[in-house]
């Protein structure tokens, strides 16, 4: 039985048992035209160390500065997470960012990934927001389940965000009360 709940700061070393890694077929690009799509074929692994410490100080730093985590959890195992960041973003100053979501290889197309979302969502309504922004990886995997849970092109890009990660594909998703 999978359980999802909030996570605690403390909890940011349990994200070392997520295994990331996947195939990647396509990729897409955001370009003035729209989202582009082309051919990758090739294996993305998991983390390295270095970038498993860079996923934790972002996650403890999230949390202290207000976000929130949410994990789910199969006999005491992470296999999945995400975080609402705390920051409100857009010229209305209405949308909260999904910071990160991961689901662990070995449990990707059974729902997890809803359900985390689901609790994100509902947090972001609980603190007004009106959207969630979401600076995705380029990866199919990734725009599509984003673009499932009903996710749309961004129309307008968050400046800080597009700088620190210039390849994602940024979309918005409309919170309706949840």
């Amino acid at each position: 039985m999978i359980i999802v709940r909030e996570m605690k700061l403390e909890e940011s070393a349990l994200l070392s048992q997520i295994d990331r890694s996947e195939y990647i077929g396509k990729i897409y690009r955001q370009t003035a035209s729209g989202v582009e799509e082309s051919e990758a074929g090739h294996e993305c692994g998991t983390w390295d160390e270095a970038s498993l410490q860079k996923l934790k100080q972002r996650y403890e730093e999230e949390l202290q500065a207000g976000g929130k985590a949410f994990g789910a959890f199969e006999d005491g195992l992470l296999v999945g997470f995400g975080v609402l960041a705390h920051k409100f973003r857009g010229k209305d100053r209405d949308r909260l960012q999904l910071d990160l979501m991961y689901v662990t290889r070995s449990h990707r197309r059974m729902g997890l990934g809803r359900r985390i979302m689901d609790e994100i969502k509902k947090e972001a309504v609980r603190r007004g927001a009106r959207y969630l922004y979401i600076s995705s990886t380029e990866t199919e995997s990734a725009v599509h389940f984003y673009r499932h849970s009903g996710s749309v092109p961004a129309d307008e890009i968050d400046q800080e965000l597009f700088a620190l990660e210039p390849e994602d594909i940024h979309m918005v998703l409309k919170l309706d009360d949840v």
